[in-house]
């Protein structure tokens, strides 16, 4: 249980970089599958080389950054459909990771990684792991919040709620999908090299279907903690993702076969979709009269 606790914070970077698309930028970007691959391969390489395994972190958030970019331009510049842009960057990805990679499987076991220092200390696999991992993920959620808070972060969130409005204030709205996009894939590819150096691995089919575990914690967490506030819209994900490990892990002690997370993640993302719609027209059949009441009053 304590590796599954580990394991959700690490997604909860994941899973902030899934929510400035899908939640601030309302942008179903699938890119995140390629980068989270990217960014897992790129820290392997660099730390199998002799990198430092801090260094290497990061050059996982640069090369997401970079593939954010790319699906940002397909989009605002080259006028290609949000889905099609990610799409077409994520199967770019795939023949650009083997060529990082130079091999489907990178093992990190026998190299120092960001958590030697934890595990030398008997940290990992604990509490203390769990507390320091957390406090980690926090502070980024933080910097998101303050991003956010900025007059660029204002610019951003008012593209995704009204682009046509933030654009006759002069903002680019071009420009802000490019850097959230970019911002978003590079947390992602963040994400990629810490876990890769968690489970001691890369691997070139890592990041497969990882777009709907970004969505099950974004609106799972959203679902249990809400997002009327926007530090608790950016808190809940992070609660999401370790929730969403929290299912898969008592799932897998059920006796369910692993092969079918991929379906338990489907069905979980569909169930927390419907339960809001469900509890709305719920409300509706308790309260026939209060639309007739306010059609009344608006007449």
């Amino acid at each position: 249980m304590i590796g599954a606790l580990e394991l959700g914070i690490l997604y909860g970077v994941m899973a902030l970089g899934v929510y400035l698309t899908f939640r601030v930028l309302n942008f179903a970007d699938l890119t995140v599958d390629g980068s989270f691959t990217a960014g897992g391969g790129t820290a392997a390489m660099l730390i199998i080389n002799g990198v430092n395994p801090f260094l290497a972190t990061l050059a996982g958030f640069v090369v997401g950054f970079g593939a954010g970019i790319i699906t940002g331009v397909l989009h605002t510049k080259g006028g290609i459909d949000g889905l099609l842009a990610g799409i077409l960057t994520q199967i770019g990805l795939w023949s650009i990771n083997l060529r990082i990679m130079g091999s489907a499987n990178l093992p990190l076991l026998r190299q120092d990684t960001v958590f030697t220092p934890l595990r030398s200390r008997g940290l990992m696999g604990s509490w203390g792991g769990v507390a320091i991992l957390l406090v980690v993920v926090l502070v980024l959620a933080l910097i998101v919040f303050w991003f956010l808070s900025t007059d660029l972060g204002l610019a951003i969130r008012a593209t995704g709620d009204n682009g046509p409005m933030i654009t006759s204030f002069g903002v680019s709205t071009d420009n802000t999908k490019i850097l959230t996009l970019a911002i978003s894939n590079g947390l992602v590819g963040l994400a990629g090299a810490a876990v890769a150096q968690y489970q001691g691995f890369a691997d070139i089919s890592m990041g497969i279907g990882l777009i709907v575990v970004g969505l099950a914690s974004v609106i799972v967490g959203q679902a249990i903690v809400g997002q009327r506030r926007l530090l608790q819209a950016i808190l809940a994900v992070v609660v999401g993702a370790v929730v969403y490990r929290l299912i898969i892990f008592f799932a897998l002690q059920l006796g369910l076969n692993p092969n079918d997370m991929k379906l338990v993640s489907a069905v979980l993302v569909v169930i927390a979709l419907l339960v809001p719609k469900f509890q709305s027209m719920g409300k509706g059949i308790a309260n026939p009269g209060s639309r007739g009441k306010k059609e009344k009053v608006n007449a």
